[in-house]
């Protein structure tokens, strides 16, 4: 089984929806995962997962974590080439670094230059950013590069941040 989290916040409250689906080429069949807390963190630069992991340790804990085989996340693992954890390496570490976090971010981070890869889908010019922990780099980019669609955003990922924006 694979997990696929996003978090939109409003109002003071975030919704953090989880998709879940067997196959990396999945298209349709996946079950969604929801939740909105109150009370979350402000914003702080460069202490993202501060706001956003809480959200998504609060909707883990009502998935069964059997038979995970990896979780995405929208955001960076890594945020240097020191590995300074970013959202993906805090939530690998919160799970005891058992289940892999792949990290697929929309837009880059300069200060990551050797432990990402730049995918590029579609007929897009603009790539997604890939990173991970607990799973080769390249296993990991090809696993994202195989997600369905034809755009540059892969199809669950697109259909998981229309339904967190969804109210």
């Amino acid at each position: 089984m694979i997990l696929a989290f996003d978090t939109y916040y409003f109002d003071e409250k975030a919704k953090t929806v989880c998709l879940e689906f067997e196959e990396w080429n999945e298209s349709k069949n996946f079950k969604i995962h929801t939740e909105i807390i109150d009370n979350i963190e402000e914003y702080v630069p460069g202490e993202f997962y501060k706001r956003e992991l809480p959200c998504i340790i609060s909707l883990l804990n009502k998935i069964d974590l059997k038979n995970i085989e990896a979780i995405v996340v929208d955001g960076f693992v890594y945020l240097d080439d020191e590995k300074k954890y970013g959202l993906g390496g805090r939530l690998y570490e919160k799970l005891n670094s058992e289940i892999p976090i792949i990290g697929v971010a929309k837009t880059n981070f300069a200060a990551i230059e050797k432990n990402k890869r730049a995918l590029v889908r579609g007929d897009s010019k603009k790539p997604l950013f890939i990173t991970s922990i607990g799973i080769e780099l390249d296993d990991a980019f090809e696993k994202v590069a195989s997600m369905a669609g034809e755009f540059r955003f892969p199809t669950l990922l697109k259909e998981l941040d229309r339904l967190t924006k969804e109210l």
